[in-house]
Parts: structure tokens; C-alpha cells; sequence
């Protein structure tokens, strides 16, 4: 037997806030941070690469047209996925 295709997934990721110590994104029914500090590569990105995120699996994000790729997990402790960012 085969079995018929997933439906297209309608719950992605939305930028809910951008402000001067960062981003605020909504994922399902929670709710992220992440402040520049953690997060630099966002700092002087513009509103529309900011907005313009992809969901890929329950647990990644993709905002491709700044080539960066987070793990929710990442986002949950930073502390644990240290940054080399100069």
C-alpha cells in the first residue's frame, strides 16, 4: 500500500518584532528571542532579510537571503553553541 503525501506544513516561523537588541520570532506556540549579542550576524541585516525565514523540519530555520541556518536548539541555549564572530 502506498501512502498519500504529507499536507503542506501552515504553521511557520514569523518575525514578530525587530528592535535595537533584536529579533522576535514565533514558532508554533512559542516565542523567541534573539538579541544581537547572541546573534550578530542579524545586527545590520535589513527588515526584509530579517523577515524572509524559512521552516525546515519542527526544529530549524533557514534565512536564506543572509545564509544563516539556526537550530531552535541554538536558539533555547545559546551558552551551549558558542560563537567565534570577530
Amino acid at each position: 500500500m502506498i501512502s498519500s503525501k504529507h499536507g503542506t506544513r501552515t504553521s511557520g516561523a514569523e518575525v514578530t518584532n525587530i528592535d535595537q537588541f533584536g529579533i522576535w520570532i514565533l514558532l508554533s506556540d512559542s516565542e523567541y528571542f534573539l538579541p544581537y549579542e547572541k546573534f550578530p550576524w542579524f545586527r545590520h541585516a535589513t527588515v526584509d532579510q530579517i523577515i524572509t525565514v524559512e521552516t525546515f523540519y519542527a526544529e530549524h530555520l533557514y534565512w536564506p537571503e543572509l545564509d544563516i541556518d539556526l537550530s531552535i536548539e541554538s536558539i533555547r541555549n545559546p551558552e551551549s553553541f558558542p560563537l567565534v564572530y570577530k
